[in-house]
């Protein structure tokens, strides 16, 4: 029979391990929202030719994942899933 104490830990350990696993989901997606922002920014640079509508698109588009990419990992580094 396990003691509260024993279920207590067990449960915090689960949750430890639950907010590892999701912030370490929130720093890769943060990259790879971070790096397609770069590249939009960047893609006359290397040589690409887009097929947005309009230049202004895709630095609006650009704009909004390098936004999204530093949140994802601002919250990755918090930890704050719990609350």
């Amino acid at each position: 029979m396990a003691t509260e104490s024993e279920e207590k830990r067990m449960e915090d350990r689960r949750q430890r391990a639950y907010a590892n696993r999701r912030a370490i989901m929130d720093y890769g997606m943060g990259l790879i929202y971070t790096a397609m922002g770069a590249f939009f920014l960047f893609s006359k640079q290397f040589g690409v030719t887009l097929e947005f509508p309009a230049p202004p698109f895709s630095y609006i588009f650009a704009g909004l994942c390098l936004v999204y990419g530093g949140f994802r990992i601002y919250r990755g580094y918090k930890k704050n899933y719990f609350r």
